[in-house]
């Protein structure tokens, strides 16, 4: 628990803000109450998850909480507030000179993480030094406007397109967590969105579901040996925050339990190992243990082919991030009449896929 604690305090001071305890719910409750309790029990409803956006309608004028996907009491406060974490939306950029960075970019080590993106021939790296702090950046790459994010807790980074129905949305933080993901809002309507599935779940867009955009987790170094000209993101302010400094040390570690999560654990594989997270046909999602794709260094499944190459540090171990253990890249290809195509996936905590897939498979060795 000391861990955790530690992550949650991080979380709350450091990278939001505290927020105020709950109240207690008193315990003398009258007869006739527990009488219409028991109403709504029978029809299905628990208490907690009508008593829930009652607490948040002060902090939440515009969200429409007759309309949800989920049930309430499944999301829960990650400590900050609303936009508590920041989220980048005039993003900074500094340009590769023939694979050389310059000014801020120079302080990234070749192995450290960024997430990667390709769009209309606009290459762009987003490093996880930043995006630990910030876990969502606003932007337009390739004329596109996108956004990427990245949680920490559950190792995802997703990149997804903002346009929807014709209609740009910009997304902030909610300070909230579900199965210890990212709860994401768009500005425009503050409806509530799954950062791990790209999918509304509470407000006027619930059930809306944003379009991936292949991004990939790989290493400064390989970014910039694929776009030696391509741009790299940079902090408005280099002091506004400890960049650099992993604020959840040691939280990938082996025999690590994931924070402020209590659903059920992937069975044969330990729930903070990472996986490849693939759609592999339409509404079919399946993911191998990357210890078995870098065992094999290259997994097919028809047409898909995921490779491992070593090259790119863990964000996540070590208290300075450059620092962090070899994990290695992953990439996921679609082979083609036209050449291989790249594919959108995810590399997240084992926990989190089962907890988002809990009927898709798990793949922890040879077919």
């Amino acid at each position: 628990m000391g861990d955790l604690k530690r992550i949650a305090w991080h979380r709350s001071v450091e990278i939001g803000q505290a927020v105020p305890s709950a109240r207690p719910i008193p315990l003398n409750v009258s007869r006739w109450l527990h009488a219409f309790v028991g109403i709504l029990l029978l029809s299905g409803v628990a208490l907690a998850e009508q008593a829930a956006p009652r607490a948040w309608t002060s902090e939440w004028l515009k969200t429409d909480f007759g309309r949800s996907s989920v049930a309430f009491s499944e999301i829960q406060s990650g400590g900050p507030p609303k936009d508590g974490i920041p989220a980048i939306d005039e993003p900074k950029f500094t340009a590769l000179q023939e694979g050389s960075a310059s000014g801020w970019a120079e302080r990234l080590s070749p192995t450290e993480a960024v997430v990667a993106l390709e769009l209309n021939g606009d290459a762009r790296a987003y490093p996880l030094r930043i995006l630990i702090w910030h876990e969502i950046v606003n932007d337009t790459v390739g004329g596109i406007p996108v956004a990427i994010t990245y949680c920490p807790l559950c190792n995802s980074a997703l990149a997804f397109e903002r346009t929807l129905d014709g209609r740009v949305l910009d997304f902030g933080t909610t300070g909230k967590l579900r199965n210890s993901d990212l709860v994401m809002y768009d500005r425009q309507t503050e409806s509530w969105w799954q950062q791990f599935t790209g999918e509304a779940i509470v407000g006027e867009l619930t059930g809306s579901e944003l379009k991936l955009v292949p991004a990939s987790l790989q290493s400064h170094e390989q970014f910039a040996a694929e776009h030696p000209n391509g741009q790299v993101l940079i902090p408005a302010n280099p002091e506004a925050r400890s960049y650099g400094r992993n604020p959840y040390v040691a939280y990938d570690a082996p025999g690590k339990r994931p924070f402020l999560y209590g659903g059920d654990l992937p069975p044969g594989i330990g729930p903070m190992e990472r996986v490849v997270a693939i759609e592999t046909s339409p509404d079919r999602h399946e993911a191998w243990s990357i210890d078995l794709v870098r065992e094999q260094s290259e997994v097919r499944i028809g047409d898909l082919v995921i490779r491992w190459r070593p090259g790119q540090a863990s964000a996540l171990d070590a208290s300075d991030i450059a620092g962090g253990r070899e994990i290695g890249t992953v990439t996921v290809q679609r082979e083609t009449d036209d050449g291989p195509r790249a594919v959108a996936f995810d590399t997240p905590f084992a926990f989190a896929f089962y907890a988002f897939r809990p009927d898709s498979p798990i793949h922890v060795g040879p077919e």
